[in-house]
Parts: structure tokens; sequence; C-alpha cells
């Protein structure tokens, strides 16, 4: 039984994972700034990042080593670069790519110890192919790529892999808040397979990077995008 840590485990894709990997018989430590009445959860926010250590401290009490990262929690900002605020820019950059660094430096500590190790970043397509208006949340997500594949090489003689999962419009109620039905029907016009992706797609995903058949797989960026980022 594998010990799993993941951060933004309450909604959307995160909770699809939690779900899916308790299925597949792991123990799951979850964190969200929602209340959960859960043992294994933690409310907290990660855009403070002395927040990242209570939250493996917390982890580990509960489930001993740490086995499994996956780091998902993540915000996004919609708006021209000159009109984005100094705020709203250091909390995008620390829970989209400062935390998850924090939580690597952390897990790493356990995952070398024993050996084996999977770690698995949630970026975006945005990071991987850029996105107007989200400069600095493409350029975060950007950077946690980065973050992969060089710990990927950090990391591949202690049995550890390092993947990322890059999804696309994914169908949640986030995305379905953001756009009005006029503009998800504009947004589906420039997607090849005309859909959004589901969470429990990027849930199989992770289930698979997790498991001894995806052993050689790292350092890898996975566009999960519904052909999105092909082009037109």
């Amino acid at each position: 039984m594998k010990n799993v840590l993941i951060s933004g485990s309450t909604k959307g894709i995160g909770l699809a994972i939690v779900q899916e990997l308790k299925a597949s018989g792991c123990r799951v430590f979850g964190c969200g700034r929602s209340k959960c009445e859960d043992e294994n959860y933690l409310s907290t926010d990660l855009s403070r990042t002395e927040n990242a250590k209570a939250l493996y401290l917390a982890a580990k009490e509960k489930l001993g080593s740490i086995d499994i990262l996956i780091n998902n929690a993540g915000v996004y900002d919609y708006s021209p670069i000159e009109k984005t605020d100094p705020d709203t820019a250091q909390r995008l950059i620390n829970l989209n790519l400062t935390t998850p660094c924090l939580l690597c430096k952390y897990a790493v500590e356990d995952m070398k110890q024993n050996m084996w190790g999977r770690i698995i970043n949630i970026g975006s397509i945005s990071g991987a192919v850029g996105e107007a208006n989200a400069s600095l949340y493409s350029a975060a997500k950007a950077g946690l790529s980065g973050l992969t594949k060089s710990l990927a090489l950090e990391l591949a003689q202690y049995n550890i892999t390092v993947n990322q999962i890059n999804p696309g419009w994914v169908d949640t109620d986030l995305a379905n808040e953001a756009l009005s039905a006029e503009e998800k029907n504009e947004t589906l016009e420039i997607i090849p397979q005309r859909r959004f992706i589901e969470p429990w797609e990027v849930a199989k995903l992770c289930r698979y990077l997790i498991s001894q058949d995806a052993k050689g797989l790292t350092g890898q960026s996975i566009n999960l995008c519904a052909g999105l980022s092909c082009g037109a």
C-alpha cells in the first residue's frame, strides 16, 4: 500500500485523483482551503509558502513516509500583464511553482530513503504553449515543467520518477463558471476534439504514472488536452 500526498484535493481534478487512487488501494492525504472532516486532510492556504512544511509534516504524521507526491493545487489569473498587481503575481508564483518545489524538497527525503518514489506535477497546456493575458500563470506552469525535467535527472538513480500532466480545458465547476455559454462554444471550436477533458482522464493517467508499468517514464510533460497543443 502506497502513501500519497496530494495538494488541492477537494474538487475537480484533485478530487478525481483522490477517488481513483483510493480505489487502487493507496492511502491518501489531501489538503485544500475548505474545511473537511476527513482525518487525512489539512485545511491550509498553500499560497503562503511556509505552509508547505506544515502540510508535509501533517501527512507524515498520519501516513508515515510519503511514497507519492502529486502537486495539484494551483491558481489561475486572466488579465493583461500591466493590470496584474504585485500581490496577485506573488500569490500565483507561490502556489503554482514555489510551494510545489518545497513539497518536492520535503517528500524526496522519504523517497530517497526508501529508494522508490513518484512525483506528478499538474501543469497546464498554458505552460506548454503560452496563453495571452495569462502570462504569469503560463510562466509559472512552464517553470514547473523545468522543475519536472531537472528533478527527473537528479532523482533517477534513487528509483524516483518525476512527470508532469498538462491538462487543457477540463470540465470542472471552475471552468464552467469562468465561461459563459457563448464563450464555451467558442472555446470548443478551437479544440480539435471539440470537447473538454474530463477530470477522471487526468486521474487515470496519474494512476498509470505511479505504477510499475511506468517506471521507465520520467522527466516527461504529457499534454492531455484533446489536441489543443497541436494547433487548429
